[in-house]
């Protein structure tokens, strides 16, 4: 598949949503599911980097797809909300260039002591 926008992706998902009677979930629902995905990505980096390795016979899954199911809600909560994922993530970049920019040390400062 193609490296699509993230304005694409909200409609990707609008178009896949939008065929069903039941459309977006109430936010409270969509607050709920996001929950049960993060904690399934958090029992996956379990697995994978913590101490709670998989029991025999457990289904395999993986941080990707994981991850996917979360972005997947995420979309479908801002399109819910009429919340432009693009807008929101350019000022959420702003906040962080701005209110971060000198709370970490840099690679290049770190390479020139």
């Amino acid at each position: 598949m193609e490296d699509r926008t993230m304005k694409q992706m909200q409609q990707d998902v609008h178009d896949y949503i939008s065929q069903f009677k039941e459309g977006y979930f109430h936010p409270l629902s969509m607050l709920a599911r996001m929950t049960e995905e993060v904690g399934e990505l958090a029992r996956e980096v379990n697995h994978c980097y913590g101490e709670k390795p998989k029991k025999s016979g457990e289904e395999e899954n993986s941080m990707e797809m994981e991850l996917g199911d979360l972005l997947f809600i995420v979309i479908c909560f801002a399109n819910s909300l009429d919340i432009d994922l693009e807008e929101a993530f350019n000022r959420v970049m702003q906040k962080y260039h701005t209110r971060d920019a000198d709370r970490w040390t840099r690679v290049d400062e770190e390479s020139a002591t």
